[in-house]
C-alpha cells in the first residue's frame, strides 16, 4: 500500500512538472470529465419515468453552471497540492520569477501610469506619494516617470486635480518625474484613457505599470517585476497577484477575508494551466509597451446596440491580444505587496460586477477574431458564462422550486438520495479553493498567526461562508436583471464613478435597489414552506436559495454600517495579515481600520502612521508583509 501511495505522488507531481500544453490537454480533460460525470448525476436523478421536457430545462441550466465550478476545483486541489509539495510553489509555475536575485541593475525606463476619473484626488495623491517615496528610497527613481491620466469632468475634480498634481510634480521634482494630462474627450473609457498615454509618450519608455485609481504597490514588488520583465524578453504582461487593502467596512472585511482565503489556491491552480497564456487584469500589473502599442490597439465594435462601441472589459481582450503576437501573459502568484480597495457596501459591489458583466458580454463579438490561440477564445467563453450561468441559475431554481410545489410540472426525481448526494458535491467543490487554502494556513504556523489564530480563522471563515450564501442569489439575482435589460430590452445602464469610502447605507436607498431580490425570497421562502411533505433535507437545501434574497435589505444595511465595520476593524474580525504587522506602505497609508486596530491595542509603535522623510529612510526591501517580522519592523520604522 505505501509504494501504490509513493507511486501516486510521483505520477502527480510528474504531472505537475509537465509542459503548459500538456497541462492545458490534462487540465481540459479533468474538468469534461467531471462535467459529464456530474451532468449524468443529474440526468439519473431526474430519469425517473424518462426525462420531460421541464427535466431538460434543469439538465441545460445545470451544465450552463458546471464549467466553473469544475475549474474552481481542479484549480483548488492542484494550487493545494503545489503549495504542499513545493518550496516556492509560484515560482514552479511561473520559474522565470526565480531566476532573478534582486541585485540586477534596473536599465530599462517604465511609466507608471495611473488612470483616475472624477475620483477623490486627495486619495488618489497619497497613493501615488507613498509609492514615489518607497521609489525613491530604492534609489531606482530615475528609471520611472509617474503619469495621472485623468478623464474625469466635474467641474470641483478637475480644479483639486489641478493643484494637487501640480503640487506632487514640484514635491519630487528632481528625483522622480510626475506628469498630469487630462482627456476633453473620454471615448475608449480607460482602454482609450491608455491608448491616448501610448500614442502620446510610450515611445519614451520600455514598460508601462497600469494601476487604478484605488492601486497601491510597494518598491519592492514594482522593481521585481521590473528585473522579472528585464530578464524575458518575451514576457508581454506581468500581472501581480491583488489582494485587498485593510478596511473599515464590515461588508469588504468580511468579503476580502474570504478572497483571501480562498485566492492562493485557486490562483497557483490557475497559473499551473493557463502558464504563458494567464490573465490581465488591468491594474497592478506590468506591461511591455511596444507590442502593446502596435498589436494590442482595441477595435470599436460596429452597430448600435449595448454590446456595440468602446470595449469596456479591456483587460482580457488585451491579454488574448499579446498572446497573439508571441508575447507571454504571465501571473505572479503570490502575495507580495500589490493591493487595491474592493466595494464598500453591497450596492457598489453590485454596480462594479454589473459594470464587468456589460464588459464580458461584448466578447460575443470577439470570438471569431482571427489568429487567437485556442486558449485564448476558451478564456473569452469562460468570461461570458461567468455571468450567463447567472439567469441558467435562476432559471434552474424556478423550475426546480415550482416542481416541489407544483408535481404537475413533471418532474420525477429517483428518490431524494442521488440529489443530496449531487448537491453535497457540488458544495463540496464550490467551497474547494476555500477549504485547500484555509487548510494551507492553518497547517502553516506564522500564517495562521497573521490572520489571527487558529479560532479566529474557523470562526471567520464559518461566518463568511453564510455570508456568501446569502451573497451569491442576491448577486444572481442583480445580473439575471441587467442581462434581461442589456439582451432583450437592449438598454446599459453606463459606468458611473466609484464609491470607495465606508457608508451606512440609508433603509430607502437599499430598498430602492433591492426590492426585486426581496419580492423573489419572499415568493419562493413561501411557495417552499407551503410544501407539507418537503422534509428537513428539503428545507436545507430550498430555504438558503431564498433566505439570502428575503433579506437582502437588512443585509445590505448592516454590512454596510459604520458602527459594525469599526467594531470589527477594532476586534480583529476577518483580519488580514497586514493588519496584524502592517507593512511599510500600508502604515504610510494612514488607513482607518490599521488607526481603530492600534488605538484598541494601544500599540502605537507598529500601527503609527510614517511620513514621508521616515518613507524615505526605510529600506525599499522591507515593503511586503510575508517577509518581515513584526520585530524587524519596530526596529526600521
Amino acid at each position: 500500500m505505501e509504494h501504490l501511495s509513493n507511486l501516486f505522488v510521483i505520477l502527480f507531481l510528474g504531472i505537475l512538472s509537465m509542459t503548459p500544453t500538456l497541462r492545458r490537454q490534462i487540465f481540459a480533460s479533468l474538468v469534461l470529465i467531471t462535467i459529464l460525470g456530474l451532468l449524468s448525476m443529474m440526468a439519473y436523478s431526474l430519469s425517473l419515468g424518462g426525462i420531460m421536457p421541464a427535466e431538460w430545462v434543469l439538465l441545460a441550466c445545470f451544465a450552463i453552471t458546471l464549467p466553473w465550478t469544475a475549474i474552481g476545483f481542479w484549480n483548488a486541489v492542484i494550487g493545494f497540492t503545489l503549495l504542499r509539495t513545493k518550496e516556492n510553489a509560484a515560482a514552479h509555475v511561473f520559474p522565470a520569477s526565480a531566476e532573478i536575485t534582486g541585485d540586477e541593475d534596473i536599465t530599462s525606463s517604465t511609466a507608471i501610469a495611473m488612470c483616475i476619473r472624477n475620483e477623490d484626488a486627495s486619495q488618489v495623491n497619497r497613493n501615488l506619494n507613498v509609492m514615489i517615496a518607497r521609489l525613491v528610497a530604492s534609489s531606482d527613481s530615475k528609471q520611472f516617470h509617474v503619469y495621472v491620466l485623468s478623464d474625469s469632468y466635474f467641474p470641483e475634480v478637475v480644479k483639486d486635480e489641478e493643484a494637487i498634481f501640480a503640487k506632487l510634480k514640484k514635491d519630487w521634482a528632481g528625483k522622480i518625474d510626475v506628469t498630469y494630462r487630462r482627456r476633453e474627450d473620454n471615448q475608449g473609457y480607460k482602454a482609450g484613457n491608455i491608448r491616448e498615454f501610448c500614442e502620446r509618450w510610450g515611445h519614451k519608455h520600455d514598460y508601462m505599470l497600469t494601476l487604478d485609481a484605488d492601486s497601491i504597490m510597494s518598491a519592492s514588488s514594482i522593481l521585481r517585476m521590473v528585473r522579472i520583465m528585464q530578464n524575458n524578453e518575451k514576457l508581454g504582461i506581468l500581472q501581480s497577484l491583488v489582494v485587498g487593502l485593510p478596511s473599515d467596512s464590515a461588508f469588504t472585511r468580511v468579503f476580502q477575508f474570504g478572497m483571501r482565503m480562498g485566492m492562493k489556491s485557486y490562483t497557483l491552480g490557475s497559473a499551473w494551466w493557463q502558464a504563458d497564456c494567464g490573465p490581465y487584469w488591468g491594474h497592478n500589473a506590468l506591461i511591455r509597451l511596444k507590442p502593446f502599442i502596435d498589436h494590442c490597439h482595441l477595435p470599436k465594435i460596429e452597430g448600435n446596440g449595448p454590446l456595440s462601441g468602446w470595449i469596456l472589459s479591456h483587460d482580457q481582450v488585451e491579454a488574448v491580444y499579446m498572446r497573439r503576437t508571441g508575447f507571454e501573459c504571465r501571473v505572479l502568484a503570490e502575495e507580495m505587496g500589490s493591493y487595491e480597495e474592493n466595494p464598500p457596501h453591497i450596492l457598489e459591489f453590485i454596480r462594479r460586477d454589473l459594470r464587468w458583466c456589460h464588459g464580458n458580454m461584448q466578447y460575443f463579438n470577439l470570438l471569431r477574431e482571427p489568429g487567437l490561440l485556442p486558449t485564448s477564445r476558451i478564456q473569452l467563453v469562460l468570461a461570458i458564462l461567468m455571468f450567463i450561468g447567472s439567469p441558467a441559475w435562476m432559471l434552474f431554481v424556478l423550475v426546480g422550486t415550482s416542481a416541489f410545489i407544483y408535481p404537475e410540472v413533471g418532474v420525477k426525481m429517483q428518490g431524494v438520495g442521488p440529489g443530496y448526494t449531487l448537491f453535497a458535491i457540488i458544495m463540496a467543490m464550490i467551497f474547494a479553493p476555500k477549504i485547500a487554502s484555509i487548510a494551507d494556513v492553518l497547517i502553516r504556523k506564522d500564517l495562521r498567526k497573521s490572520f489571527g489564530g487558529g479560532l479566529a480563522i474557523f470562526s471567520g471563515s464559518f461566518l463568511e461562508i453564510i455570508f456568501s450564501m446569502m451573497l451569491a442569489p442576491i448577486m444572481a439575482i442583480a445580473n439575471t436583471i441587467f442581462l434581461f435589460q442589456l439582451l432583450v430590452l437592449r438598454k446599459a445602464k453606463g459606468w458611473t464613478t466609484q464609491s470607495r469610502n465606508a457608508e451606512s447605507l440609508p433603509f430607502l436607498v437599499t430598498a430602492k435597489h433591492m426590492w426585486p431580490q426581496m419580492l423573489f425570497g419572499l415568493v419562493g421562502f413561501a411557495g417552499v414552506l407551503s410544501v407539507g411533505n418537503l422534509g428537513i433535507a428539503g428545507l436545507l437545501i430550498c430555504l438558503p436559495v431564498f433566505i439570502g434574497p428575503l433579506l437582502a435589505v437588512p443585509f445590505g444595511i448592516s454590512s454596510s454600517h459604520i458602527i459594525f465595520g469599526k467594531l470589527t476593524s477594532k476586534f480583529g474580525f476577518w483580519q488580514l495579515p497586514e493588519e496584524e504587522t502592517p507593512p511599510v506602505i500600508i502604515r504610510a497609508l494612514n488607513l482607518p481600520a490599521i488607526s481603530i486596530r492600534a488605538e484598541y491595542e494601544k500599540d502605537s509603535e507598529l500601527h503609527s502612521p510614517l511620513s514621508t522623510q521616515e518613507l524615505l529612510d526605510i529600506d525599499a526591501e522591507l515593503d511586503i508583509v510575508n517577509t518581515v517580522s513584526a520585530k524587524d519592523m519596530r526596529i526600521v520604522a
